[in-house]
């Protein structure tokens, strides 16, 4: 099989700092689940293994723990906030580009996930010749000039349009220059104009109907752009927790209160149980982690009850199309004796997560008298969770 050549080195800028709020929900479009994964993820993971060095995601004020959550795991990224237009927050990506001076960036938009790397080639190959490069598509279909009492007022030459897409290349010094000195509108939706408007050419390569912009709802769940490549049958998950032992606390576990002398500790209900089970379902999906989700620097989750961190996770897994096909999980203790409790805990688990009790296995073991279990200092959960792929999935 022949290789691809190896790409010129080029700096890359994603623009994720949009509301999104147009697909519904709380949640930025860009933070949703697209395939198994946020949306961001796919275009941050596509450029990243092209070779984007440095790669800078921009970001809303209040949208660090989506981001981190959503991007977990992925080295080497500078998370810059924008500003209140794409206009002002592709400035602020470039200017964080500004010491690294790269030769040739890229500003791609974090709703166009399914970037190919053939399409990064053509535009680096534009930039030989031109201070920009940006991938077009042609119009297909017959245009109307519309009046504004909504009546047809002519024609426009289909032969002469292009549908434009990111990611836009640029010269890095030429690109830069050319928003430092915009004197047009600051809703700029376009680096293109913006190079144009400074005098600077803008090569046009093919573009990729695979590089279709998420925007509405309907578009999460367009088998054509949702469910192709097939998302995987099966995947895994893994989460450990570790809480300590302290007297005057309750004891929950499984979404149980447990009598005991003592009980765990934490910021929330300290369910340690709940908590290895919610990071092996985040764990399956790629979500990140509990503590991103729900930072225990937040005062919302004091004394917040666990089944509302698990019922969380099994929501976000069945937006990303999957089911949870059983879980296994193994707390670790000397006390208390888990045996008798241990039905209460199935059924419990099964009620937060929507499946059967069946699917739910809670075993328990010692660790000898051996470390800060065997001492009755804390008690450790291990848990094991598989998700598997429903063909409905990316709800909105």
């Amino acid at each position: 099989m022949a290789t691809m050549p190896p790409l010129p080195s080029f700096a890359a800028i994603v623009v994720a700092a949009g509301k999104g709020l147009r697909v519904g929900g709380d949640t930025p479009k860009q933070f949703r689940l697209w395939r198994g994964k946020p949306l961001v993820r796919h275009s941050v993971e596509g450029l990243a293994a092209a070779g984007a060095d440095p790669l800078v995601v921009v970001i809303s004020a209040n949208a660090a723990a989506h981001a981190e959550a959503a991007l977990a795991g992925i080295a080497g990224l500078q998370f810059v906030t924008g500003g209140a237009t794409r206009q002002e927050s592709v400035r602020a990506g470039l200017e964080a580009l500004g010491p690294a001076a790269p030769e040739r960036v890229l500003i791609h938009d974090a709703a166009r996930p399914d970037l190919s790397r053939a399409v990064i080639a053509r535009l680096l190959g534009g930039l030989d010749t031109y201070a920009g490069a940006i991938p077009v598509l042609p119009v297909v279909d017959s245009l109307a000039v519309a009046s504004n009492s909504g009546l047809m007022a002519g024609k426009a030459s289909r032969e002469t349009l292009r549908r434009v897409q990111t990611p836009q290349a640029f010269r890095f010094a030429e690109i830069l220059a050319a928003h430092r000195d915009w004197a047009g509108p600051t809703d700029a939706g376009d680096d293109a104009q913006v190079l144009m408007a400074s005098s600077g050419s803008v090569a046009l390569v093919d573009g990729d109907e695979r590089l279709k912009k998420i925007t509405f709802a309907e578009d999460f769940a367009d088998p054509m752009f949702s469910v192709a490549p097939p998302a995987p049958a099966f995947r895994i998950g893994q989460g450990f927790d570790v809480h300590r032992l302290e007297a005057g606390e309750e004891l929950w576990l499984c979404g149980v209160q447990i009598p005991h002398d003592k009980g765990l500790s934490g910021h929330s209900d300290a369910d340690v149980a709940l908590h290895a089970i919610t990071d092996a379902v985040l764990g399956a999906i790629g979500a990140g982690d509990i503590g991103t989700h729900f930072p225990p620097s937040d005062p919302q989750w004091r004394g917040a009850r666990s089944a509302r961190f698990l019922e969380h996770a099994a929501g976000l897994a069945r937006e990303a199309g999957y089911e949870i096909g059983n879980v296994d999980l193994t707390l670790i203790c000397e006390a208390p004796k888990i045996g008798p409790h241990r039905p209460a805990m199935r059924a419990a688990v099964a009620q937060i997560l929507g499946t059967a009790e069946s699917a739910v296995s809670i075993k328990a073991t010692t660790t000898e008298k051996l470390g800060f279990t065997g001492r009755g200092e804390g008690i450790a959960a291990q848990a094991i969770v598989l998700v598997h792929f429903a063909a409905k999935g990316n709800a909105t």
